[in-house]
């Protein structure tokens, strides 16, 4: 296996593309090296995007959008201020993310392009509305987070592609996300069902805006449409909170396995995700004072 470590977004996709499907990109390693190590195949050219600069920042604009590097580690997304203030949800999905070690190598991009179902962090991306910016040999392309993972395991990127960033958009006003997830033991644990909500609320308390989204009920990160068409026009009163977890959990489709049945992770996520949503509005309302 060739390891190389460019310091040049072309050099990246050149690299995949001489490795004629048998690259690996490694942004943080901490899936990566692990399956390695369990004996996955290794690749003949594994290429480290963590020297090239531009995947190493985190930039906010002048509409309040962010640009995140898809090789930033999830301490560097703790640790900075704005981001967290305009997008909790995001930043604490990836916050819960293994350990402190885990912490300073682990990625958003790598996180979402190794497209495991109960991953943290893709449920709060898609309910944020992040899209991705793709480099591969033959160009450029931007694709919605909710359009990356195809099923478990693969990603629609072509060989020579790879995640360059990860764009969050401006935040209406009185808009604010969250992130809930169960787990069986108290961290540094795989979630048994996730769910993020991403909602906006009027000057009168009442929802205008809502996404959902949920992970590890499903083959791929699931949005789910109808349970924010349960809450719009509400101000998440219990009736409608009981109405929105029936639908979350009915539109689950979980396994079976040694983290738990299909009824409970379905009962789960329906509970996480009403708690979710009234964190994020709590926190919307807040943003209105």
């Amino acid at each position: 296996m060739q390891y190389q470590a460019p310091t040049d977004l072309a050099d990246v996709a050149a690299l995949l593309a001489s490795a004629d499907g048998k690259g690996r990109v490694m942004a943080g390693g901490t899936d990566l090296l692990a399956r390695f190590a369990a004996g996955m195949p290794k690749p003949d050219v594994l290429v480290d995007i963590k020297h090239i600069a531009e995947l190493m920042d985190i930039e906010q604009a002048s509409d309040g959008s962010f640009t995140v590097g898809a090789a930033v580690c999830g301490a560097a997304i703790s640790e900075h201020a704005a981001l967290c203030s305009a997008w909790p949800g995001v930043t604490e999905a990836m916050d819960l993310i293994g350990s402190v070690q885990i912490q300073g190598r682990a990625s958003l991009g790598g996180n979402l392009c190794n497209a495991s179902p109960a991953a943290d962090a893709v449920p709060a991306l898609i309910a944020a509305g992040a899209i991705c910016r793709i480099l591969g040999s033959q160009g450029e392309r931007q694709v919605s987070v909710a359009d990356i993972i195809c099923s478990p395991g693969k990603t629609c990127l072509d060989s020579d592609e790879f995640v360059v960033s990860l764009y969050l958009p401006p935040r209406p006003p009185r808009s604010a996300d969250a992130y809930l997830r169960l787990i069986p033991r108290s961290e540094m644990d795989i979630a048994v069902a996730g769910a993020a909500v991403n909602l906006t609320l009027d000057s009168a308390d009442v929802v205008v805006a809502a996404t959902i989204a949920l992970g590890a009920v499903s083959p791929v990160p699931l949005l789910v449409p109808r349970a924010a068409d349960v809450i719009l026009g509400s101000k998440l009163e219990a009736d409608v909170m009981t109405r929105f977890k029936s639908v979350v959990s009915a539109s689950c489709r979980p396994i079976n396995d040694k983290r738990g049945t299909i009824d409970y992770r379905n009962h789960v996520a329906g509970v996480l995700a009403a708690r979710a949503a009234l964190i994020a509005g709590k926190r919307a309302a807040r943003e209105g004072l």
